[in-house]
Formats: C-alpha cells, structure tokens, sequence
C-alpha cells in the first residue's frame, strides 16, 4: 500500500498543495506562451537564481545553439475547397508546411480562408510596415471569387504570399505569423481538453504542436503549455508512460527556467507519474524541492488547472 508520503497516495499532497492561495489575477495569463523575439527574450535565458556554474552555462548555451537550431519551412498550397454556410461561400485553402533538408514525418496541414489571409496581412503591416514592402499580397476581387481559374491563381498567390513573409525573419519569429497558423487549432484543442473530450484534444494537438515547435524553434518555452495539455489528456486517459515521454520533452524546454508558471506545476506531475511508473521520482521531487527552497512562492496550481486556463479569449 502507497505511503502518504509518496507522490500518487491518497495523502499526498506535496511542496505544490502546501501553498496559500493566489488570487485569479494572478493565475490566469494574458496570452498563451508564444514566440518571445527582441525583449522578451530574457524570458528563455536561465534564472538570475540558478545555481549553474560558469562552466554549467557555457555547457548550456552550446546545448542550447545545437538543439534550437534554425529550421526551414516550405510551404505550399496543396489544394483548395468550396465550402457553403447557410448564407455564403467562401473558398477554404490546404496550406501544408514541410520542414526542408530532410525528411519531415510531422507534414503539417492547416486550412485558412482568403479572410484569414487578410487579417494576417494587416496585422504584420501594422507591426512592421517598411519591412514588408516587397512582400505582395494577393488582391482582392470582387466578382469570380469562386471559379476555378481565380481558385488556381490564388493558390499559387498565396503560396509565394508564405514563402515571401517567411523569409523576412521578425515577421517568422513573430508572435501574428505562428498564431495564424496555429491559433485557431489550439483554441480547439484547449477547448476540448476543458471539456473532458481528452481524446479529441489529444488528436487536434498531435498535429498542431510539431508545426508550433517549428515555427518557435527560437523560443523553445513557447511550445510548453501544449505540451503539457498533451501530458493531461494522456495522463486521464490512463496512458501514463507516454505522458511521461511528453512530460520530458517539455521540462526539456524549461530546463534552467524556474520562474516558468508551469516549471513546478509540470515537476509536481511528474514526480507523481514517476512514482506510478516506478521511475526515479526522487531526483525530480528534489529539483522541485530546490526550486522552492531558491525561489519561495505562494501556493501553486495542478498542471491541469494551468492549462484549461490557455486559449480562453
């Protein structure tokens, strides 16, 4: 019979549950975690309060060079749909992203209409403007806007629309550019996990977080909320071992980040699915233990009350 001194026991409660509460301010994030370019990008360095040698951090940040390397990302417009609402139609776009220099078992496909195009547009025109001087976008038409010869010209448009944002580098790191190809599948996913469909979550966030951890491949925390939303749905429905295996990958992108909102919530999960796989749970219940001992804090929130928290708005 379990301990109540052991993670995954009735009594258990652990560092996490032993806090004073916080308010709703404090817990509910403006915006979900997403790509940090210029100066925010302190927020993926290591901790002023991290007990890493000199030595440590350059071992670090080679790590760091080499595992966040630059990807490349093609994309192209593979095909394209009439769909038709009550009161119109519009023509839905299959924008699929590859990852280039070797072969890509994560192809992401994503579908946006010319409407979503548009916002796209001019929202990095009121971010960047000058920058995007040479980058055209397609016109808008008023008539024809359904026949095959405008269809197959706007694929293309849009196509060489991608690849010219792309390439300039502040609009890819961008927070709009990853958000317009992500966001409203997220919001989906985060959606479905608030409502107990752990299953269709787990299946919207299996083909959205691999294009997400390419397009933040400079901001390595920015993938960690669904990630970890990847952890609960696989933890509640009892497939703990691969929960585990996600859990890692996100502590990964957190490593020498503890004053992350979700670095002691995602250690107190996996001490407890450790402990459930008869895994070494000491050695993560002691990282969570010296990062409350370095950086004290009022009591925290389960993984999961942090992540049905994402994509509200």
């Amino acid at each position: 019979m379990a301990s109540s001194e052991h993670p995954g026991s009735p009594g258990w409660t652990g560092l996490i549950n032993q806090r004073t509460p916080r308010t709703r301010q404090e817990i509910l994030p403006s915006r979900p975690d997403l790509p940090c370019p210029g100066p925010e990008e302190h927020l993926d360095s290591p901790t002023s309060n991290s007990s890493m040698t000199t030595k440590e951090l350059q071992e670090h940040w080679q790590k760091e060079k080499s595992r966040w390397r630059h990807v490349k990302l093609l994309f192209e417009i593979a095909s394209a749909r009439i769909e038709e609402r009550r009161v119109s139609k519009f023509v839905m776009y299959q924008v699929v992203i590859v990852q280039t220099g070797s072969f890509d078992s994560d192809k992401a496909v994503v579908e946006r209409r010319y409407s979503d195009f548009e916002r796209l547009q001019k929202a990095l025109l009121k971010r960047f403007g000058p920058e995007l001087e040479d980058v055209a976008f397609p016109r808008k038409r008023l008539t024809g806007n359904l026949s095959a010869e405008t269809i197959c010209e706007r694929r293309l448009e849009l196509r060489d629309y991608l690849r010219l944002l792309y390439a300039v580098r502040a609009v890819r790191r961008s927070r709009e550019f990853a958000d317009f190809l992500t966001r409203p599948e997220l919001r989906e996913a985060f959606g479905c996990l608030r409502a107990g469909q752990y299953a269709r979550a787990l299946d919207l966030l299996g083909r959205v977080v691999p294009l997400q951890e390419k397009l933040t491949a400079h901001c390595p925390t920015a993938a960690v909320p669904a990630l970890c939303a990847t952890l609960v749905c696989l933890r509640d429905l009892e497939r703990p071992a691969e929960a585990f295996a996600v859990g890692e990958r996100a502590l990964q992108r957190l490593w020498a980040r503890e004053s992350h909102r979700y670095y002691a919530p995602l250690l107190d999960a996996m001490v407890r699915l450790a402990y459930a796989l008869g895994k070494d749970f000491a050695s993560l219940q002691g990282r969570l233990d010296d990062s409350q001992l370095r950086r004290p804090t009022h009591r925290g929130f389960t993984l999961k009350e942090l992540t049905v928290r994402e994509y509200l708005s």
